[in-house]
């Protein structure tokens, strides 16, 4: 008999905040056996109980050193076979940037890439971060079991990714530099498999909500699934979940079948 598992992928923009928008609910009635959180800004020892231990869910997090910043966590209902936490290099590990979770058949990988808004720096910082990243997993994780790399990316890949490529070419997030990344991921063999399902435009992730762009949908899809391509067979649908509210980002979905 095959298995079903659905994983979201959701941006919170922190999950104190959001755990007063109904966040326990919605984990217990969406139905994810596995949920990757970004951004929860905050330390585990800052949290109520019931937000670690939402009923039926275990839960991994790791916090960066610099309180109230970045920040990533795992609750599952599948016991992983494994967790660890960063990749052994102390300038990207003390940001608390990404969980690797085995399981039988997947490795899970929930990552909050950096942000390369602030300037030239944390551009080259950023960039860095894609390559040690990919570099781990190639070289402790390739060929021995699929790979779902699941989080907010932080980068547009393509025009149809966000309502104005024009206006935000210079824009970090829409890099020349930080879009031939993306094209370097999918060239080691990873499918961004939201777009093997949905292949039209109007379909964001995250909205600037300094200026309302949700009410309009001036937004950017940089929340991803990137599934290595022996995995691929088993991916059955995904989807963006933009009615769910709470962060100025939306979850995403992902339903496998193995």
């Amino acid at each position: 008999m095959k298995k079903k598992i659905k994983i979201y992928t959701w941006n919170v923009n922190g999950i104190r905040a959001i755990y007063n928008k109904n966040f326990i609910k919605w984990c217990n009635t969406g139905k994810g056996d596995i949920i990757c959180i970004q951004e929860t800004k905050a330390q585990k020892e800052q949290l109520p109980e019931e937000l670690i231990n939402i009923n039926g869910y275990n839960s991994y997090w790791f916090s960066a050193k610099r309180k109230g910043y970045s920040g990533v966590c795992i609750y599952t209902r599948i016991l992983p076979i494994n967790v660890a936490y960063g990749f052994g290099i102390e300038k990207f590990d003390i940001e608390g940037r990404v969980i690797f979770a085995e399981y039988d058949e997947f490795l899970l990988v929930n990552s909050y890439f950096p942000n390369g808004g602030r300037g030239a720096e944390r551009v080259k910082y950023k960039l860095e971060y894609y390559d040690e990243l990919f570099f781990y997993l190639e070289k402790n994780y390739r060929d021995k079991k699929g790979i779902i790399v699941a989080g907010d990316f932080n980068t547009a890949h393509k025009e149809i990714d966000l309502a104005r490529p024009e206006e935000n070419e210079n824009v970090s997030g829409f890099l020349i530099e930080e879009r031939e990344w993306i094209d370097k991921i999918i060239n080691l063999g990873y499918v961004d498999v939201f777009r093997l399902f949905h292949k039209e435009g109007g379909l964001y992730t995250y909205w600037d909500p300094i200026t309302r762009a949700r009410e309009r949908n001036i937004g950017w899809r940089i929340d991803y699934f990137m599934v290595s391509e022996d995995f691929v067979k088993y991916i059955k649908s995904s989807h963006i979940h933009s009615e769910i509210m709470g962060s100025d980002h939306c979850p995403v979905s992902l339903d496998i079948e193995i």
